[in-house]
Formats: C-alpha cells, sequence, structure tokens
C-alpha cells in the first residue's frame, strides 16, 4: 500500500490496535471482519496501517459513493487488484480508468437484458440438473456443489457447452486454490510472496492450469467462426465504433482476460452468494417455509423457467438480503490518480482507499437490526444506492449484476423446490475470509420434500415475515426496513 500519512495525517486518525512494524496485519489476518466492523464507529474515515504503508478507510456512504462515482480519480488498485491482476490480467474488472471506457463498450453486449432469457434458461436447466442428482437424506458440501452448478452454467453461457468431467474437476480445483490464495497473498509483503513456498508453487500451477485452458477454448472458437450464440462469440464480435486508437475489436491477450474475468466472477462469487442463501434459509425455518409455498404456488408441478421470475418476489428478496449480509466483494480498494480533496481531506495522488460494502451493510444507524436475516425489509424499501452496494456503483458497477441475480433467484427455486435443508450439528458457521466471504466447509443436510397443504402453501406464502425470525447462527441477520436517515 502507498504511504497516505502526508495526506492531512492529523485529520484522519489512526485505527487503535497497530503493532510496531507490522501495523494491523495480526487483527486483519486473525479475524478481518471484527476489525472491520471495529471500525464502524469512526463515521467518515480512519486510517489502517499494514507494515510501514497506510490506507485510509472510507466509513461514510456517502463518501464512498463519491469514490465509486469519480472513477477517473480513485481508479481500480490496491492490494486487493494487483493480486487479482496476477490472475486475469487487465480484465474488465480490474483495469485502469484509461481501458476501461472502451473495455466496458466491448462487453456490454454480452449482457444486454435481451440475452437474459437465454442465459436464464440455462441457468434454470443447470440448476434444476443439479438439484435432481442429490438423494434424500444427503449432507451436502454447499459450496462445492454450488460451485459445480455454478461452473456448468458459466461454462454453457460462455462456451455453448459444459466441459469434460475431468477438465471441470480440474478448473474447480485450480479455481479453489487461487481463491483461497487471494486474501493472504494481498496481506503479505512483495518480498515473502516471492519465496519458493509449497503453497507459492500450487498458487503458480494452479494459475498456469486455468490460463491455459481457457486459451485452448479461444484458440478454438478463434479457428471456428460460427455464431455459438453465447458469450464468448458475442465478445469476438463486438466492435468499438468509438474507438479512437484503431483498435476496434478484442485482440487474443484481451480475449483471454475477459473470459477469465467472467468465468471467475461467475462461477465463484454467485456460487458464494447461494451457498450463503441456503445457510441462511437452513438457519431460518419460517422463511424456508414460506419460500417453498411461493415455489409451489409459481410453479405449479410444472418446470422451473425464466418466465417466472417476475413471480418469484421472495426468492428474489432472500437473494437480496443475502448479499446485504454476505457481500462476496467485502473489501474494496482504490488507488487515487492524482491529488484530489474527499470529505475535507486532501489526498496525494498513489494514496491508497478501502471500502466495504460489508461495514456499510451491516451499519446500526443505517440498517434497524443489521445483523438479522429478513428478506421482508426489501417488501418496501428498494436498496438505496449509496448505502447497498454488493455490486459497486458508478461506471465501475460490476456488468453481470443482473446475470448474477437471475442465475442466485432459478437456482435457489430450482433447490427448494426439491428439497429441504437443515443443519449439521450446533456449531455456528463462520466466513473464511479471503478475497471474497467464503462459505468453504458449510454443510447441510437435505430432506425430501412432502407435498404440501395448498392452502396453508397459499398462505404461508402471503404472510410476511414475523418479528419471531430466527437470528442468524452467524452475525447476518435484519428484521425493519432500511433506515433513511441518510
Amino acid at each position: 500500500m502507498t504511504d497516505t500519512s502526508t495526506a492531512s495525517a492529523g485529520s484522519v486518525p489512526l485505527a487503535p490496535r497497530a503493532w510496531p512494524l507490522l501495523g494491523h496485519a495480526l487483527p486483519l489476518l486473525r479475524d478481518p471482519l471484527a476489525f472491520i466492523m471495529s471500525l464502524s464507529g469512526y463515521r467518515e474515515m480512519v486510517r489502517v496501517r499494514l507494515g510501514p504503508s497506510s490506507a485510509v478507510m472510507i466509513c461514510d456512504p456517502d463518501l464512498t459513493r463519491q469514490v465509486f462515482l469519480n472513477d477517473r480519480t480513485f481508479d481500480k488498485g490496491g492490494p486487493i487488484y494487483d493480486r487479482i491482476r496476477e490472475v486475469i490480467g487487465d480484465g474488465l474488472s480490474t483495469c485502469a480508468y484509461p481501458l476501461h471506457r472502451r473495455q466496458r463498450r466491448l462487453c456490454q453486449p454480452s449482457f444486454h437484458p435481451t440475452r437474459l432469457a437465454g442465459y436464464g434458461a440455462v441457468f434454470a436447466r443447470a440448476a434444476a440438473a443439479k438439484a435432481g442428482s442429490w438423494r434424500d437424506g444427503d449432507v451436502l458440501d454447499v459450496t462445492q456443489e454450488m460451485m459445480t452448478l455454478t461452473t456448468r452454467a458459466t461454462m454453457e453461457t460462455m462456451f455453448s457447452g459444459a466441459l469434460p468431467a475431468e477438465t471441470m474437476r480440474r478448473c474447480l480445483a485450480d479455481t479453489a486454490v487461487i481463491v483461497s490464495a487471494f486474501f493472504r497473498r494481498m496481506m503479505t509483503p512483495a518480498l515473502l510472496r516471492r519465496l519458493p513456498t509449497r503453497q507459492k508453487r500450487r498458487y503458480d500451477d494452479a494459475r498456469t492450469r486455468l490460463a491455459a485452458t481457457i486459451a485452448e477454448i479461444i484458440a478454438e472458437r478463434r479457428a471456428d467462426p460460427t455464431d455459438h450464440a453465447d458469450l464468448l462469440s458475442t465478445l469476438v464480435a463486438a466492435v468499438d465504433e468509438e474507438s479512437e486508437d484503431g483498435r476496434r475489436q478484442l485482440n487474443d491477450a484481451e480475449l483471454a482476460d475477459e473470459a477469465l474475468t467472467f468465468f471467475l466472477g461467475g462461477m465463484e462469487t454467485t456460487a458464494i452468494t447461494l451457498a450463503w442463501a441456503l445457510h441462511l434459509l437452513a438457519t431460518n425455518p419460517d422463511v424456508q417455509h414460506r419460500l417453498k409455498a411461493e415455489t409451489d404456488r409459481v410453479l405449479a408441478g410444472g418446470k422451473l423457467d425464466p418466465a417466472h421470475l417476475p413471480s418469484l418476489g421472495l426468492a428474489s428478496r432472500v437473494v437480496t438480503e443475502t448479499l446485504r449480509l454476505y457481500p462476496p466483494a467485502w473489501m474494496m480498494t482504490r488507488v487515487v490518480r492524482e491529488d484530489a480533496e474527499l470529505g475535507g481531506v486532501r489526498f496525494k495522488g498513489g494514496s491508497t482507499i478501502v471500502l466495504s460494502p460489508y461495514l456499510l451493510h451491516r451499519r446500526a444507524d443505517l440498517y434497524d437490526e443489521p445483523d438479522r436475516f429478513d428478506p421482508d425489509r426489501w417488501l418496501d424499501a428498494q436498496p438505496d444506492r449509496a448505502t447497498y452496494i454488493p455490486f459497486g456503483a458508478g461506471a465501475r458497477k460490476c456488468i453481470g449484476d443482473q446475470f448474477a441475480l437471475t442465475e442466485a433467484i432459478l437456482a435457489l427455486t430450482a433447490i427448494v423446490d426439491r428439497w429441504e435443508l437443515s443443519p449439521v450439528g450446533d456449531q455456528p458457521f463462520q466466513p473464511k475470509v479471503e478475497t471474497s466471504l467464503s462459505s468453504r466447509g458449510l454443510r447441510l443436510r437435505l430432506t425430501e420434500r412432502r407435498p404440501a397443504d395448498p392452502g396453508d402453501a397459499e398462505h404461508a406464502a402471503a404472510a410476511p415475515l414475523s418479528a419471531s425470525v430466527q437470528p442468524s447462527t452467524q452475525p447476518g441477520a435484519a428484521a425493519c426496513p432500511v433506515k433513511h436517515g441518510k
């Protein structure tokens, strides 16, 4: 991180518990969520140190939104994106401001709303197949199962077909190694990151294999100009009519970066969101009962279809609330490209800024009972653009937000249509904090659904949650609408 001590150091307080030489590295590695929430008392900003370098954590929603909206000044960068670039290069989610507008224009057709129906059909089919592969009484490794589901769906939407089983297994294993290493590498000094440890060799090997797999698929597609009606075909054919340097299309290297970006983004973050949603349903049986009733009413014994989406209101609210409690991108960093002012503080060019959706989503002055799970807080309140930011905001907002929401809602519906979920044991489940809020190790038990009484189902689907909603087993579950004071 770049030293921001000269950026009005006297006006930005230093967070407590900084160790000599190490700064806040130990509390960040030991319990990063607890450390982040300990900063919620700072209403605007606070300084955090990692070794001799420091960054400023923005704690205020309005200041956070200013950073998002001014991406020319507050650019993608910092230790998080440095580690991600090691894997996906300068894809849309990591490239610097000078590259972003062109790449956004080239990628936008792949996520046009008219394409979502086709993607949704793939999602519904893949989710139904996955739900149909389980047996009564199974204890699922939930995250692994959701990763398999989203990998298949992502591969089909991107490459119009699933990978061979062995390639799929290798992609899953390599992705797990890469993702689990991100956070520790982000917190490790550069000199130590270069040591030839066993973990580094595993990480490097996984990066090389995953990149090679994507490169092979792209080479095959370049040799076959047929329009496969998938995301990759759209990327290959995309033309930037506003190009000022003659680069009107993505070259092979850019195409590989974008394919890796969408593959990892479409697979890992959606799988984690689904795993947390299933965890919250398993620990809140009243909500699960109502969601089953909604599913019975909407599907009426038929097959799940993207046309059902407008009627899946509770499923949509469950996903919205899950993303509030467990935003996959729990922490983001930005680099100040040139001297700038924010909140009355002058930042020098090169300074690092940290943003945390997790912190904002759990502030008690922004959300009533922020650690409670209640999808009905969204019945009469739309997510506020400043206080609800699981996908970021502004020009750098996730381009695949509707893609991810569509997949999550349909997958959740397909699973609840066939199965009841319950916890295994009575120990609280804790997030594994990596670059994402990982749900690795989450296990749930499946019970095959019994036919519901139609009258009971209709009543349960219509009834809002009562005040007796069970708290989540991890800080994360809410019971009233969003506060509107901010």
